[in-house]
């Protein structure tokens, strides 16, 4: 009964993604810059991608690296030209 305890726990704690509140407030607003830049609204950017522009853009998502380069290759910029300039949180 322990041993079973400890392999649930090592399993949710595997489970668990690493989340940077800083690093994800930086990659909303640049990613709020790139929609406006653009003139599409968040509804339109979803019709298309399937992704809730809201909580991205409000930096309370998780956002992965697909998503991401999703998001980018949308916008019609590089993964690199992206994260240029970003600070490092």
């Amino acid at each position: 009964m322990k041993e079973e305890y400890v392999i649930i726990l090592v399993l949710c704690y595997m489970g668990k993604q690493r989340r940077n509140d800083i690093l994800l407030k930086l990659i909303a607003r640049k990613l709020v810059g790139l929609r406006e830049k653009q003139g599409l609204s968040q509804q339109k950017v979803y019709i298309h991608t399937g992704i809730d522009m809201d909580m991205v853009e409000r930096g309370e998502y998780n956002i992965t690296l697909s998503t991401l380069a999703d998001l980018c290759d949308y916008y019609n910029t590089s993964l690199e030209d992206f994260f240029k300039d970003m600070p490092n949180p």
